[in-house]
């Protein structure tokens, strides 16, 4: 089989955060569990510089941030901060390449795309970035080329691996409504049009050259259409906030083959349900929008609904073996 041929995602994969501060641990979790579709574990209960905002801070090029009391921002030169985000990171792809011994297939990597790490983002003002059209561009620029030297990262450590990139975007329908708060709190930034979202989106996606870009958010009302057209292989969201209103987007995602990850294993702490119950909504959705049922396992990827970094070790372990069994459920069974 090509390599054009194999699949370019699995029938399950995690979100991103996990518990814990162990990165082997982690590792060993995420190859343990998704042999056909592990991820790059991120461990946010280290602190600072593991979270979301500041390890993608970490990867950023010629741009630097630290750690405030309100949040992170950017300034002249590299500090502690940075070089702890990046010491984190190389500790987790130690760990990764350890359980990662002769592995082919698909594997997924995390970063906060542009947008969200705009609204996150402080300005030397304390204004966040999204306040600043220049500062945008530059942030852009910026993040695209870091995730490019670490896509070659990956592959220089798994060489038999197929980077699958996941760009963060939970604030992205926040951005685009005009709803991320000023730093006094009393106000909002004003919307950004939607054709610049999506051609900066474009162009931070482009940077994978040709591999497949997912693009995340666990908030609602997805823009999906947007995320296609800005190149998006697949769009990652919680499965639970859909409504009917969403069926037309999602049934023309399917037919243009964007893959479907859906979040159907809560990420907080409860009695999951059976693996076939996890997936009856989603069976359910394609009798609606009157899909083809042999399709389902061509078209989604099943996850939790969110990063886990909020539950235990042994929720965290449960809700991942979940999504491998109510993936085969799907596949199995398909109506």
């Amino acid at each position: 089989m090509s390599e054009n041929s194999q699949p370019l995602f699995g029938p399950a994969t995690g979100v991103g955060s996990l518990p814990g501060g162990d990165a082997r641990e982690a590792a060993k979790t995420v190859t343990g569990s998704f042999e056909n579709f592990p991820h790059l574990p991120e461990l946010p209960a280290r602190g600072p510089g593991a979270d979301m905002i500041g390890r993608t801070a970490g990867m950023l090029v010629e741009l630097y941030a630290r750690v405030e009391p309100s949040g992170w921002r950017l300034g002249d030169r590299p500090g502690r901060d940075t070089r702890r985000a990046r010491s984190w990171l190389r500790e987790d792809l130690d760990a990764l390449e350890e359980f990662t011994q002769g592995y082919e297939g698909p594997l997924k990597v995390q970063a906060v795309g542009p947008w969200t790490l705009a609204a996150a983002l402080e300005l030397r003002n304390g204004e966040a970035a999204l306040s600043d059209p220049g500062a945008c561009r530059d942030l852009a620029a910026s993040l695209a080329e870091g995730i490019r030297l670490h896509l070659a990262e990956v592959r220089r450590r798994v060489p038999g691996a197929r980077p699958v990139l996941q760009l963060d975007e939970p604030s992205l329908t926040a951005v685009l409504r005009g709803q991320v708060r000023s730093a006094s709190g009393y106000r909002t930034h004003r919307a950004v049009d939607r054709q610049t979202v999506e051609a900066t989106l474009r162009d931070v996606v482009g940077v994978h050259d040709g591999g497949p870009v997912v693009v995340h958010s666990c908030a609602p009302d997805v823009p999906f259409a947007l995320l296609r057209r800005a190149g998006a292989a697949a769009v990652s969201f919680d499965f639970s906030l859909l409504t009917e209103r969403d069926d037309e987007v999602i049934g023309e995602a399917v037919e243009s083959g964007t893959r479907l990850f859906a979040g159907v294993v809560p990420g907080t702490e409860g009695p999951l349900s059976d693996p076939g119950g996890s997936v009856m909504g989603v069976r359910t959705l394609w009798r609606r929008l009157g899909l083809r049922p042999g399709l389902l396992a061509e078209a989604v990827t099943l996850t939790p609904a969110c990063g886990l970094a909020g539950a235990s070790p042994e929720y965290a372990r449960g809700a991942y073996a979940h999504c491998v069994r109510a993936a085969r459920s799907l596949a199995d069974n398909p109506e």
